[in-house]
Parts: structure tokens; C-alpha cells; sequence
């Protein structure tokens, strides 16, 4: 394995760290030089260093193989983490060194879980540093780094590919060269549409980037403490909503929508299964809350009912009500959305839309094939025939992720943490929503979680942000040749 290479690359993710560090610190001098202005600039001074030192002293090289890039993208995540969470450590209050990198990898991972009781007593240059690891996790600190570049190559585009979901790969019908384009004109494009609408509704610019900044990376990081529960206005959950939505497509087909191409948004399966899940679901918990009282009226049932369930379906994580209250119906719908949630090629975390499609499909199939045990019976959506290979891998992963949350949840209950508890912090960590229900519900936090507790929920963040195998191969590159 050529070091030289991919100490060159995670030089390039760590600066583009750097640069949000500056920004923040520019926020924070705005702000009248706010408490965390000198841990945010010392910070960004040590990224710098740090990102600076192989781009020097490392010449360019242009070619790139399979173990490379996996250890490019894994160690850029983990480097990115352990350096985004130096402005916590250098602030401190009741960022420890284990809360700083929980909130780190939980910004980067587009998780949204956080340590903070009092989340509008932290200084607004750190809050914007902590929204900033959600935008730059969103697609991810390597597709982030071929941006910057002046031009796209070949193996850039090998790193690019491994960030994108597998499933997506075959989804984006667009060159090489263009693909970087599509996700960053995508991408920048929501953010800043979604900024203005937010001001339109009422939000100041200050926390309309900060939540633009959380609702196109599906993360959720918040600037108040009831999260959108705060601002009490319709206005803005229907701007965050339609977001969401947008958020949880499959980025190449929005761009192919916007350019003007003869692209139907609802011609694609995937996104059909999608939009009627939610609706779906929306319905079903509206309904639910309502019935049993848990609301008085049926708008505040539907604004209540709806938000929640694209929250969480999207692995956003906002919260406009407390579900931890809600009857164990909605509770369990809302779980189901945190496994399934949104479409691959999208900046969403968990099974993804198009394995859950994929996976009724293979059951469908087989039922047909015990009432026709002679029949040729083949797994299709929208009339064309999925590969049994890619079958075989989609249950497998299931397997393994359902698997996963298993055993943090046990490891988390001998840890003295109840059940609900264990059992959607794992949920919520592996699909990267934020979130769960009981104490870390929408309006909680992970603060009296015990630490080897937040430390291995970290990991399962990371696990579910690589889509578990991308972290797992590289404790197994010592065998590669």
C-alpha cells in the first residue's frame, strides 16, 4: 500500500476541515468574540499543520488501488472526527475529552445525537462548528475533498464511488467528470434555497444556516433546546419538511429533475416506495395521536403526525413534539422509519429505502415460489429483474445491521440502561437518526449515558455512516495482496 498516497488525501480532507474551523471562528468574532473564538482558531491552526505537512512534503501521485482507497475514505472519517472535536476539548465546560468525540463523530455522521443538556448556553461560533461537521459529513469529508480540486481523475473518482452508497452506483446516469458537479450543484443548491425560505418563515440568518446546514445533511443538530419545537410556527416545519423529503432522494435524480431532463421523479420505484411510506406513516401515527388523545385537534395531530415521521424516516432527527409520549403504536411506526428510512445516493443513513424495496421483494418471490414450486420464479421491481447476487448481498447486510443493534442494545443493558433506552440509542446510532425514545428521545440528550456506553455508540455511528463494511475491511487489510 503506497502510504504517500493516502497521507496526501487525508491531508486534503483535513484542510477542508480547517476552512469551516476559520469560518466558525469568523462567526464567533461576529458574535462579539464570543467564549469559543480562540478554541475554534487554535484549532483550525492545528488542522491546518496537520493537513498541510503531507501535501508538502508528499509528491502527487495519480493512480490508486482498492485497499488504498478503502483506508482513504475510513481513516479520513476517523481523522476528520478526532480533529473536528479539538474546538469542544479546547472550549470544555462539560465537553470531556469522551463527550467531545462523541459530538464530533455524532456532527460528521449526520447522526444529530448529542451530550449537551443546555444546547443555546454554548457559544454561537461553536454551535456553527457543530452544525458545519453535519454539512461536511452529509456527503461525506472524501467527496467533499474532490471539490476543491481543480480537476477530476480517475482515481478520485474510484473514492467517490466507495462514499456513495452501493447500491447507488448503478442509480447516477452521468459521466465520470460530472458526477462531483451533479452532488455539489445538488447539494450547495438545497442549502441555500432552503436558507431563504427559512427566513421567509421568520428564522434570523444565523439559525437558518444552522438549520439548513442539519436538514440537508439529515442530521439535526439544533440551536435550541426543544430543537423546531422552539420556533412554534407552521411556516418553518413546512419548509423543513419539504427539505427533508428532497434530502432523502437520490441526489443524481434530483439534479436530473431540476436540469430539465425527460425524468420523472415518480417513475423510479424506489422513490415511489419512498414518498408512500411516508405518507403512509404520517397518516397512521396522525391518526393514532389523535384518537387517543394525545392532541386535541386534528391540525395539530397532522403537523405533529407528519413531521415526526419524515424526521425520523429521513434519519434527521428534528423534533417539533415529544414522541417519547406518544401511544406505543406511533412509537413503533417511528422505529420502523429509523431502520427503513430514505433512498441510497441520498446523504440518509440506515437500511435504505432501496434494500427494504428489495427485501419485501425477495419475500414476495418466495412466497410465489411455495405456491409454485416449479415455477421460475425471479425477484423483480418495476419489471426488471434484480440479480440474485445483489439479492443475496441486500439480506445479508440486513442480517449483519439488524445483528449489530442486537448486540449493542445487550451491551448497553448490562451497562444498567433500561431497555427503551438501550434499544433505540442502538436503533437510532446504527441508522445515524440521533433520536431514540424514553430519556434519549426528541427533546433529550445522551449526557447520563455512562461512558463506555457513549464510546461504543460512536462506533456503531461510524459502522452505520460506512455501511459497516468500509470500517470492517480495514481490519482485514493486513491480508490483502
Amino acid at each position: 500500500m503506497n502510504l504517500r498516497t493516502v497521507t496526501r488525501n487525508i491531508g486534503l480532507a483535513l484542510l477542508l476541515n480547517a476552512l469551516f474551523m476559520y469560518i466558525s471562528a469568523i462567526v464567533s468574532a461576529i458574535y462579539d468574540f464570543d467564549a469559543s473564538f480562540s478554541p475554534l482558531l487554535l484549532s483550525a491552526v492545528i488542522t491546518t499543520f496537520a493537513g498541510s505537512f503531507p501535501l508538502i512534503f508528499v509528491n502527487k501521485f495519480y493512480e490508486i488501488n482498492i485497499k488504498e482507497g478503502f483506508t482513504i475514505v475510513v481513516f479520513s472519517w476517523i481523522l476528520s472526527c478526532l480533529f473536528g472535536m479539538l474546538p469542544y476539548v479546547l472550549f470544555g465546560g462539560e465537553f470531556s475529552i469522551l463527550n467531545s468525540w462523541f459530538e464530533s463523530v455524532s456532527g460528521y455522521t449526520t447522526t444529530g445525537a448529542t451530550i449537551l443538556v443546555d444546547v443555546e448556553s454554548v457559544p454561537k461560533g461553536l454551535l456553527f462548528w457543530r452544525s458545519s461537521t453535519h454539512w461536511l459529513g452529509g456527503l461525506g469529508v472524501v467527496l467533499f475533498m474532490l471539490l476543491v480540486l481543480p480537476s477530476v481523475s480517475t482515481f478520485r473518482m474510484k473514492l467517490s464511488k466507495m462514499e456513495i452508497s452501493t447500491l447507488s452506483k448503478d442509480n447516477f446516469k452521468f459521466k465520470a467528470h460530472q458526477t462531483i458537479r451533479v452532488i455539489s450543484i445538488v447539494y450547495l443548491g438545497l442549502t441555500l434555497l432552503e436558507t431563504g425560505f427559512l427566513m421567509l418563515a421568520g428564522m434570523n440568518l444565523y439559525d437558518a444556516i444552522n438549520h439548513s446546514f442539519s436538514t440537508v445533511s439529515t442530521g439535526g443538530f439544533s440551536t435550541k433546546n426543544l430543537s423546531i419545537l422552539y420556533f412554534d410556527s407552521v411556516k418553518i416545519e413546512v419548509v423543513i419538511m419539504v427539505f427533508m423529503v428532497l434530502s432523502g432522494i437520490h441526489f443524481g435524480l434530483l439534479y436530473s429533475v431540476i436540469a430539465g431532463r425527460s425524468v420523472s421523479l415518480f417513475k423510479s420505484p424506489i422513490v415511489r416506495f419512498y414518498l408512500m411510506s411516508l405518507l403512509i406513516g404520517g397518516v397512521l401515527v396522525t391518526l393514532n395521536i389523535k384518537l387517543t388523545g394525545v392532541v386535541e385537534n386534528w391540525g395539530t395531530a397532522l403537523r405533529q403526525g407528519f413531521f415526526q415521521v419524515i424526521s425520523l424516516g429521513t434519519t434527521t432527527g428534528f423534533a417539533n413534539a415529544d414522541s417519547s409520549m406518544w401511544p406505543s403504536f406511533s412509537i413503533l411506526l417511528l422505529i420502523y422509519f429509523c431502520f427503513q428510512c430514505a433512498c441510497s445516493g441520498s446523504t440518509t443513513g440506515g437500511l435504505k429505502a432501496d434494500r427494504v424495496l428489495i427485501f419485501f421483494s425477495s419475500i414476495k418471490a418466495q412466497i410465489r415460489k411455495q405456491i409454485h414450486p416449479n415455477a421460475v420464479v425471479s425477484i423483480k421491481i418495476n419489471s426488471q429483474t434484480i440479480d440474485r447476487d445483489l439479492v443475496y448481498g441486500v439480506i445479508l447486510y440486513i442480517a449483519l445491521y439488524v445483528t449489530i443493534v442486537f448486540i449493542v442494545t445487550v451491551l448497553l443493558t448490562l451497562m444498567g440502561i433500561d431497555m427503551t433506552d438501550s434499544f433505540t440509542s442502538s436503533v437510532a446510532s446504527m441508522g445515524n437518526v440521533g433520536p431514540g425514545f424514553g430519556n434519549v428521545g426528541s427533546l433529550g440528550n445522551y449526557s447520563d449515558f455512562p461512558m463506555v456506553g457513549k464510546f461504543i455508540l460512536t462506533i456503531q455511528m461510524l459502522l452505520g455512516r460506512l455501511e459497516i463494511y468500509s470500517l470492517l475491511l480495514i481490519f482485514v487489510l493486513y491480508r490483502w495482496r
